[in-house]
C-alpha cells in the first residue's frame, strides 16, 4: 500500500496532545516551565518468554524490572509534553516557534514512532485533503520514502531505549511507584516542571543514585483486573478516570 501525504498546517497535531520525549528534550521541555508527565504502566513478568517473540523483546528493552508485592515486573515509562489546548509554541498561523528545535516527536508525524506498530491515515488527526493521491509519496509497503524522517524515527526508537535506565533512576529520586496495568491504561504523575528538569539533569549528570528494584502498586479500574492482581500477590488499587488515570475502558460502578 502506498500512502500520500503533505501537512496543511491545520494545527490539529498542535493541540491537546501528549507527545513523547527523550529526557535530554524533556529536561529542555520542563526546564522552560512547561508540563513534562511521567506515564508509567507495569507488564506482568514472572520470568522471560519462551520462545522470545519481537514484541516480548521489545516490551523487555523498553522497560525496567522492578517488584509488585511478590510478583517481578517490568515497569515502562514515557516523558510527554502535555498541553490543553494549542502548544505553547504554536503561532496564530498555525506555524512552529520552536520549529528548528522542536522535538523528534513533532519532526516525524504522522509516521508511527513505535516498532512493530500499523497504522492508517485514519489513525491521525490530519484532514482528508492531506492524504490525496496526488500528493507526494509517504511509505510505500511500508517503508518511508524519505531517508531522512527514516533517520529521525530511528534515533528516536534508539533513544527512547537507552533512556530506559535513566528513567528507572528517575523514577527512584522522585518517588514514582504507581503504574497502571499495561493494555489497560496508564498512571500520571505530573512533577512541578523545574523540580523535573533538576531531577532528569541530575541522573544525566550521575549525580543521582542508582535505582533499587522498588515495590510498585499496579492501579485499575477494573474490578475483574484488580482481583486477579490482588490474588496473584501483586500489590494493587482500583482508580477512577481523572488526571491520574487514563484508562482504555470505562470505571466500573
Amino acid at each position: 500500500m502506498t500512502i500520500h501525504f503533505d501537512c496543511t498546517q491545520c494545527g490539529k497535531c498542535c493541540h491537546d496532545l501528549r507527545l513523547t520525549l527523550s529526557v535530554d528534550e524533556a529536561i529542555t521541555w520542563a526546564g522552560r516551565g512547561h508540563t513534562v508527565q511521567i506515564l508509567s504502566e507495569a507488564l506482568p513478568w514472572p520470568a522471560d518468554p519462551e520462545p522470545e517473540t519481537p514484541q516480548s523483546a521489545y516490551d523487555k528493552a523498553r522497560s525496567f524490572p522492578g517488584m509488585s508485592g511478590e510478583i517481578p515486573v517490568r515497569i515502562a515509562i514515557a516523558l510527554v509534553a502535555y498541553h490543553e489546548g494549542p502548544c505553547p509554541h504554536l503561532q496564530p498561523d498555525m506555524r512552529c516557534g520552536n520549529y528548528e528545535a522542536r522535538p523528534r516527536i513533532c519532526r516525524i508525524y504522522p509516521l508511527e514512532r513505535r516498532p512493530l506498530t500499523d497504522w492508517t491515515p485514519q489513525d491521525r488527526l490530519c484532514p482528508p485533503e492531506a492524504w490525496n493521491a496526488d500528493l507526494p509519496v509517504l511509505t510505500r509497503d511500508g517503508e518511508i520514502a524519505y531517508p531522512e524522517a527514516a533517520g529521525i524515527i530511528e534515533a528516536h526508537r534508539r533513544i527512547a531505549l537507552e533512556d530506559v535506565p535513566d528513567l528507572a533512576t528517575a523514577c527512584e529520586a522522585l518517588g514514582v511507584n504507581r503504574a497502571a496495568f499495561a493494555n489497560e491504561g496508564l498512571a500520571v504523575h505530573a512533577p512541578d516542571p523545574h523540580v523535573l528538569a533538576k531531577t532528569l539533569q541530575s541522573v544525566r549528570d550521575g549525580k543521582a543514585p542508582p535505582a533499587a528494584r522498588r515495590n510498585w502498586t499496579i492501579v485499575t479500574n477494573r474490578k475483574e483486573t484488580l482481583a486477579l492482581l490482588q490474588q496473584s500477590g501483586c500489590h494493587a488499587d482500583l482508580v477512577s478516570q481523572g488526571p491520574g488515570y487514563l484508562g482504555s475502558f470505562p470505571d466500573e460502578p
